[in-house]
Order: structure tokens, then C-alpha cells, then sequence
């Protein structure tokens, strides 16, 4: 098939870093498809988080890029959406970023944004791959005169600032509160809690500290507890935590009690609708979503349009149905009208807003939905059945759906980077889907069993 790919997955190339597909010579090999792709004497912007392993990447990146004849425009640590709003505001022809977002130090990524700040498609990601085989752009190395330069932007965080700045009401600031922010030693660890103290907040920073290989340890949005706790010893209105890339974001109320992109998700649109500003008068959201948050928008007359997991698909959804909302539950938030990707410190600014405009607390705003209990299992497998063709498996999700009815749903997929099947169900009882949960454990792990 024209668009089938070894290399990219969901969200790019991904990896334990010098591991294949991680590797220096893989980088080279991109960076010089990325320019033949794009154009020789174009521009490309670099940019990465604060992994050990960020500065082979993205030395070996500018190489390739420099082999064909383009220029690179290095901005150094800057959150993914930063990259993706400095690819589009210095009109260079692609953006790159190093990182591999949420996962430990030992991983690396690699991903890609069109000159307009999107990422790729499916088809030019197959193309990109096509040209990174050997021999493929040889013909294309630049000699001499030709080869592309490299350049720094030293003004590159400066340049997103800005944009942060931007995105939240010139009418509005933030004098009177008391933020936490967790930067989990990533991208952010300078953007974030300086944007929150120019918009006039008192910011308590944690996990501004990178060494190269304490990126999300222990931290960040994926694991909000010391962000909880620091918002509780300090008495703050609130704790932000962003992720390693910083595009997501999760909250503590100043309880210490977590909202997620969920939440986030509930009191936004209910914000813009009531100001109608909300179009289609929808939300994007994936399958993970929690059925509380449908329930919730259903009684002010806003739908929610329902995606495949991944960040990716969701901006897909909302490009082709003119949606400016859309997110994840694990902290994804896509405005659109202030950007091209989930962006942790927009969504934050905006949830920010609305506490300013009403006068309300964040545990109050994110009471507007009512969480029902969801319970994830991972089901390891030996090989990946089409689901269709496992008649046992069928018949018991059938059943399970029957017995939750309309007050719960099942979701079954295989994972998309892991040998294991993927269970999601939800309902009105945590016990009760146990027991289901259960069922289905028995009869997946019979049918795909080793033969």
C-alpha cells in the first residue's frame, strides 16, 4: 500500500533512544528526507525537550537536513506546540520535534509539522520513509556553495511567550493567585511559570530543574501527586502540571483532588458556548473519554463528536467539522483558535480565564460533570486476531454491553505499541465491572493464546 509505514506510528517515531528505529543514523536519514521532501532551499525549525539523548538527535537531524541544501532554524527546549507556532510564524517549510512527550528519559521520538503547524498525513509520513531508503536522495547532497546553513533563534522562547500571552484575555490577569505549576523537568521549565508571573500570579515552580534524565520521574502530568501535594502545603488556589513536551495538561483543585482533560474538557465548552464562541456546537473527544462528559454537554445542547485515541486524530476531526474544542482525558486540549496542537499552557490560560471571569473555584467549575467509574485492563496476548474473526470474544462484549445497558459501554482494542488487548468499560458500579471485566479476561486470553 502507498501509505503503509514501518517507521511512523500515531504520533511519530518513538523509541528507547539508540535503539532502532531511535537511532543517530536513522535521524540523518530523516533529516535529509525532510528536506528533499520539502525543498532544498527551504527552512526547517528543530526544536526539543530536555532528554540526555536530544542533543544526538538533533545534531544528526540538522545534518541531514544540511546534506540536502536546506537551511535549519534550532530553537533548542521549547514545548512541542511552541514548535509547532514557530514553524508557522517564521513560514518555514517543516517543523520537527525531539521528544517522546509523557515516557521516561530512555525514550526518545521524533515528529513532524507542515509549514501550517499540523502534522503530518499518513501519505507524506509513507513518502518521507520512501526517501530515507538507501540511496534514495543520494543524487540530491548538496556540494559546496549548496550546502545548507544552520542558525540558532535565540528569541524563539520569547516568540511563544508571546503567544501564550495572547491566547488568554488582555481584560483579564491573574493577581490574586496562587499556582503551582509542575513543569516535570521538561520543555516548559521556563515558559510556564514565567508566563503565569507576567500575567500577574504567584507561582510556586516545581520540576524546573532537567539534568537530562529526570524528565517525567516522578512528575508532571503523568504523575500529578506531587503537584497535589505541593498545592495543598501551600495553601494555593491551584497546581498546573504539563508533561515533558508540555502538550498536556492536568490540574489540582486546592483540595488537592486531580482534574483531568476531561473535566477540562466539560467546563471550556460550557465557558464558550455560553459566550458562543464554541463552534458546531460540539467537542472532539476520543473513545477513553468518560461517558460524564456526553451527559454533561447533552443537557446544554452540545454534542460530542467521538475519535479514535491519540491527539492526532482528534485535530483530524476537528480540521474536517470546522470544531475549534477537541482533547483527550489524559490532558490534550486543542484549541484551535489559539493553535494547531494540544497545548498544556493555552488549555491552562483558558481554564485560568474562566475562574477570573466568574469568580468561581476550580473544584467548583469541574463539578459541572459527574464521573462515572471507569476501569482500564490490559490483556496480554501472543498475536493480534482481527477482532471480528473471534466469535467467544464477541459474544461476551455483546452480553456485558446488554447487562450495562445504557448506563455503561465497553470498549475493546488491541494496543497500538504493546502485545496486549485493551479494555475499557464504565458504569454506574466499580465492583460490577470487575466482575465483568473478568469475563472477558477468561475468554480473550483463550482465544488468543499462542496456537
Amino acid at each position: 500500500m502507498a501509505n503503509e509505514r514501518r517507521l511512523f506510528g500515531t504520533d511519530g517515531i518513538r523509541g528507547p533512544a539508540g535503539v532502532p528505529p531511535m537511532t543517530p543514523e536513522i535521524a540523518l536519514r530523516l533529516g535529509m528526507a525532510v528536506a528533499a521532501h520539502f525543498g532544498r532551499r527551504g527552512s526547517v525549525v528543530i526544536g526539543k525537550d530536555t532528554r540526555l539523548s536530544g542533543y544526538m538527535f538533533e545534531t544528526a537531524l540538522a545534518a541531514g537536513v544540511c546534506a540536502i541544501g536546506a537551511e535549519v532554524l534550532l530553537v533548542g527546549p521549547l514545548p512541542t506546540p511552541g514548535i509547532a507556532y514557530i514553524t508557522r510564524s517564521m513560514r518555514a517549510d517543516a517543523g520537527v520535534v525531539i521528544s517522546a512527550s509523557h515516557n521516561p528519559f530512555a525514550d526518545n521520538g521524533i515528529k513532524l509539522f507542515a509549514a501550517d503547524g499540523f502534522k503530518l498525513p499518513d501519505d507524506v509520513e509513507a513518502h518521507l520513509e520512501q526517501l530515507m531508503e538507501p540511496g534514495a536522495v543520494d543524487e540530491r547532497v548538496a556540494r559546496g556553495r549548496e550546502i545548507g546553513k544552520a542558525a540558532r533563534i535565540d528569541d524563539a522562547a520569547g516568540r511563544y511567550l508571546t503567544h501564550l500571552k495572547h491566547s488568554f484575555p488582555s481584560s483579564l490577569e491573574l493577581d490574586g493567585l496562587k499556582i503551582v505549576v509542575d513543569c516535570a523537568h521538561g520543555a516548559a521549565y521556563k515558559v510556564a511559570p514565567t508566563v503565569l508571573r507576567e500575567l500577574g500570579a504567584t507561582v510556586i515552580p516545581i520540576g524546573v530543574s532537567p539534568d537530562g534524565v529526570n524528565i517525567n520521574d516522578a512528575c508532571g502530568a503523568v504523575h500529578p501527586q506531587a503537584m497535589c501535594r505541593a498545592v495543598v502545603e501551600h495553601g494555593a488556589d491551584l497546581g498546573v502540571a504539563l508533561d515533558g513536551d508540555a502538550d498536556r495538561v492536568v490540574f489540582s483543585d486546592a483540595r488537592g483532588a486531580v482534574v483531568d482533560g476531561d473535566a477540562i474538557l466539560a467546563m471550556c465548552a460550557l465557558d464558550m458556548h455560553a459566550r458562543a464562541a464554541l463552534r458546531g456546537a460540539a467537542v472532539v473527544a476520543t473513545v477513553m473519554s468518560n461517558m460524564g462528559l456526553a451527559r454533561c454537554l447533552a443537557g446544554s445542547g452540545i454534542g460530542v463528536v467521538r475519535t479514535p485515541v491519540g491527539d492526532r486524530y482528534v485535530v483530524e476531526a476537528m480540521v474536517q467539522g470546522a470544531y475549534n474544542l477537541g482533547g483527550e482525558q489524559s490532558g490534550h486540549v486543542v484549541f484551535l483558535d489559539h493553535g494547531t496542537t494540544g497545548d498544556g499552557m493555552v488549555a491552562a490560560l483558558q481554564v485560568l480565564a474562566i475562574m477570573q471571569r466568574s469568580g468561581r473555584s476550580l473544584s467548583d467549575l469541574a463539578g459541572v460533570m459527574t464521573r462515572y467509574p471507569q476501569l482500564l485492563k490490559a490483556i496480554p496476548v501472543a498475536r493480534k486476531v482481527p477482532l471480528d474473526l473471534l466469535p467467544e470474544l464477541g459474544a461476551v462484549v455483546r452480553a456485558v454491553e446488554a447487562e450495562l445497558g445504557d448506563d455503561g459501554r465497553v470498549l475493546v482494542r488491541y494496543s497500538g505499541t504493546e502485545s496486549s488487548l485493551r479494555v475499557m468499560l464504565e458504569g454506574p458500579d466499580l465492583a460490577r465491572l470487575e466482575e465483568l471485566a473478568g469475563r472477558i479476561d477468561e475468554v480473550a486470553r483463550r482465544e488468543l493464546a499462542a496456537p
